[in-house]
């Protein structure tokens, strides 16, 4: 039991110890040295990513995250030593095309953050209907909680509105997503293919990607406070570095689109379950179903997901996230439009719900 903890202690310290690394060197590098550069470490710990979870797919041993941690400042230092002299043409025709697919990769990415989020938040609503249609002592909190929701999310576009309605066509897209929610909400009810809870989700959404799109960079990147600079200055520098040279819109938005990607991998095992089906699913449980063998995949290499979401984010400019922002609210709406027209009407237990 003892050697157990230890070597779980051990090997959860590698995994953060990943996932800090990747955090610090890529924006540090284009901090220190330029684009090129930049797009050789993305393209080197992507390809590192993808052996790493291959060998885990086929060998799967834990011993595998601590291995890794060394490779990281290894690349990070064949980078520096790369772009110290005259560069090799080969390496940046690589670097251009690795930049080409990133760039292209963008609406993949905000086509799968729109969807693993309107995923999570029909996941809260029929989560929410099960419990009311267990016992109506949980409708009220239900209520109560999605009032909540409401509210926030108004107050958090409101108080957004100044920054990301600076321009005639930003404030115009704003009223547009609002009166498309609205209005898709209002059809929802009527045909009783919606609830309370997955409107107030989809209406914290909104309010998130409206808030990113007044997030300036400029406003957070004052240095921080000291930190012990009578024992520690060397310290403090390099900590006051990192802190800003790490962009905080662009961690926000992947912690989110990480996050929402992982739940909705958790969720997809469980889609096309007929009625009859108990939770756990049929005979051996979820393990034939292909939405598994998707959610395993993408749960294997999960870190090569990490880099190309986060490298594609540090490549984009202030201007360039904000409009990507629109379009991740307007392809969810739409997105929500079409699964509101095509599904199917639910059983007269979920119907007085739906209306509340």
């Amino acid at each position: 039991m003892k050697s157990w903890f230890i070597w779980s202690a051990i090997s959860h310290t590698a995994r953060l110890s990943t996932v800090l690394q990747i955090l610090i060197f890529l924006p540090l590098i284009l901090a220190t040295l330029s684009t090129p550069a930049f797009l050789l470490l993305s393209l080197l710990l992507s390809i590192h990513s993808l052996i790493h979870g291959t060998l885990i797919l086929f060998w799967g041993s834990d011993a595998l995250s601590v291995l890794q941690v060394p490779m990281h400042p290894f690349l990070l230092l064949v980078c520096f030593n790369a772009f110290s002299s005259s560069v090799n043409p080969w390496l940046i025709t690589a670097t251009n095309w690795w930049g080409m697919a990133l760039i292209f990769s963008g609406p993949l990415f905000i086509t799968m953050e729109g969807l693993s989020s309107l995923l999570v938040v029909q996941k809260l609503g029929q989560e929410g209907k099960r419990l009311v249609a267990e016992g109506e002592s949980y409708q009220f909190a239900l209520l109560v909680g999605s009032a909540i929701a409401y509210v926030v999310s108004a107050w958090w576009i409101v108080i957004s509105y100044p920054a990301a309605a600076s321009s005639p066509l930003s404030s115009t897209l704003l009223g547009a997503a609002i009166t498309a929610f609205l209005f898709l909400t209002f059809i929802g009810f009527v045909l009783r293919r919606t609830n309370i809870i997955e409107s107030s989700g989809l209406a914290a959404f909104i309010a998130y990607n409206v808030w990113l799109c007044g997030f300036d960079q400029q406003s957070f990147s004052d240095p921080a406070a000291p930190l012990l600079p009578n024992i520690l200055p060397h310290f403090q520098a390099l900590l006051n570095f990192i802190i800003n040279t790490l962009p905080k819109p662009v961690l926000i938005a992947l912690l989110y689109r990480l996050s929402m990607l992982h739940l909705a991998s958790r969720i997809l095992p469980t889609i096309g379950a007929d009625s009859w089906e108990s939770d756990e699913g049929v005979h051996d449980g979820w393990d034939d179903r292909p939405t598994s063998n998707l959610t395993r995949i993408l749960l294997t290499y999960r870190q090569f997901i990490f880099v190309t979401v986060y490298s594609h984010l540090l490549l984009l400019d202030h201007s360039s996230q904000i409009w990507w922002r629109w379009m991740n609210i307007f392809l969810t709406l739409v997105i929500w439009s079409v699964e509101l027209l095509v599904s199917s009407e639910d059983d007269a237990t979920t119907k007085d719900w739906k209306v509340d």
